[in-house]
């Protein structure tokens, strides 16, 4: 269908009448594009409000190529919101059929983006990468893409003179990415030594000094540690034991940094250190497991008058949880509800990764366990469930019926409160 020349000029991407904007909650909601809607009966096409549904999937295509192109574009600001755009798109809608032919000329502006861009381009395009790869899931055409990008991934990372946003973005990045694109286990054991080699950098020294680190390179190595913990989800038992090993009696140093969330990164990594461990060797001891204990359970009820409350709040939260799994191997369980399905986290392997995706998709982390068949492979959920998107529409109540019914709800309740508060009314009422 040949494209009306009024289109760059009504706000789309690219145009003569300003720069280059990422989606809007209204381009983000087209659910034209949906993997449930695929689902829908053929016919439906020739009904009522067909055709306005066709349109508006031609529209969202059509921005989607323009923020494409304009991924190498001369300007930096347009540059930077085709990114956020496609990073928008990619992270509310399954575009596994539009992007596969695609992935190369995507791939290759992000390349550009990496290599010429600066801090929240840099940032942007490594989080893009990451959307790209959890869109095309595990096989030959995300591993072609990461085989491009984990170089440049690597060099930033490693490079100290970088910018150190563009660091923290490639570190959270690169082992995402390694996790679902990366075929090769030497390969994935050969990424998590780079990784230690920055967050072993935060390590409290023997001698109980703390190494001088300013707040965003300490944020860089919790990164990098909690990409570590990522690919720890996926080793072999000879490997872990390894790790183990090596790593297990120096972790808790981390413990004593001064960033919160370090203490909170280091704290869940132990947690799936000890349940790993204990999967592999139902007898596994620890030598100072008395007084790792002791750590976590002041963590746990820490009351340090300099710390914020809410980091406080927090911190006190995580290690309750950390503190049960490595006395007691326990895990406090947690139930993911997506529109007629639930998925229960059940064990620090499960949430490590759940909390990894959820990283980059974020608010369409439920539609993407609904929809995206490789996400659902990796918490064994099964084949998508074929619903309906009119069906499921029909069985949710309006905003506008939830609305009516919460205030008349309010209201009973707030008249049924007060007149059990009026000391006027007699007790022998109710």
């Amino acid at each position: 269908m040949p494209k009306s020349k009024k289109r760059n000029s009504k706000g789309v991407p690219g145009g003569q009448h300003g720069p280059l904007q990422p989606f809007s909650d209204e381009d983000a909601s087209v659910e034209t594009l949906s993997h449930c809607s695929s689902f829908s009966d053929a016919t439906s096409v020739a009904e009522e409000g067909g055709d306005a549904e066709v349109s508006a999937q031609d529209d969202f295509e059509f921005k989607l190529k323009v923020y494409i192109d304009s991924t190498v574009d001369k300007s930096a600001k347009t540059r930077q919101g085709a990114l956020d755009g496609l990073k928008t798109a990619m992270a509310t809608k399954i575009l596994h059929e539009f992007i596969l032919e695609r992935r190369m000329t995507i791939t290759d502006g992000i390349e550009r983006c990496l290599k010429k861009g600066k801090g929240e381009e840099q940032r942007a395009a490594a989080s893009l990468a990451c959307l790209l790869c959890i869109q095309l899931g595990s096989g030959i055409e995300s591993e072609e893409v990461f085989k491009t990008l984990k170089p440049i991934f690597k060099t930033i990372l490693s490079d100290g003179s970088a910018n150190i946003q563009a660091r923290q973005a490639c570190a959270t990045s690169l082992g995402l990415c390694t996790l679902v694109a990366e075929d090769d286990i030497l390969d994935i054991y050969a990424t998590m030594e780079c990784f230690e080699s920055l967050f072993t950098r935060s390590y409290v020294r023997e001698d109980g000094s703390r190494p001088s680190l300013s707040p965003p390179t300490v944020q860089l190595h919790t990164n990098a540690l909690l990409s570590w913990a990522l690919l720890l989800t996926i080793c072999s038992s000879s490997h872990i034991k390894a790790i183990i090993h090596k790593h297990l009696a120096k972790l808790p140093r981390l413990l004593e940094s001064e960033d919160v969330n370090m203490r909170i990164a280091a704290g869940e990594t132990i947690a799936l250190l000890f349940e790993l461990a204990r999967d592999v060797d139902a007898d596994f001891d620890c030598e100072d497991w008395e007084v790792l204990c002791s750590k976590l359970s002041a963590l746990a009820t820490d009351c340090n008058k300099h710390r914020a409350k809410n980091d406080k709040r927090k911190q006190r939260s995580v290690f309750r949880d950390v503190l049960k799994a490595v006395e007691y191997g326990e895990f406090e369980t947690e139930t993911i509800r997506f529109g007629t399905e639930r998925m229960i986290i059940d064990s620090w392997v499960r949430k490590r990764t759940y909390d990894a995706f959820r990283e980059f998709v974020g608010s369409g982390m439920n539609y993407h366990l609904q929809a995206n068949e490789f996400i659902r492979d990796v918490f064994g959920l099964g084949p998508a469930l074929l619903i309906d998107s009119a069906a499921l529409k029909a069985m949710k109540s309006s905003r506008l019926e939830r609305h009516f019914y919460n205030a008349a709800a309010f209201k009973a309740r707030t008249k049924a409160r007060n007149r059990f508060r009026d000391k006027r009314v007699d007790v022998g009422e109710f």
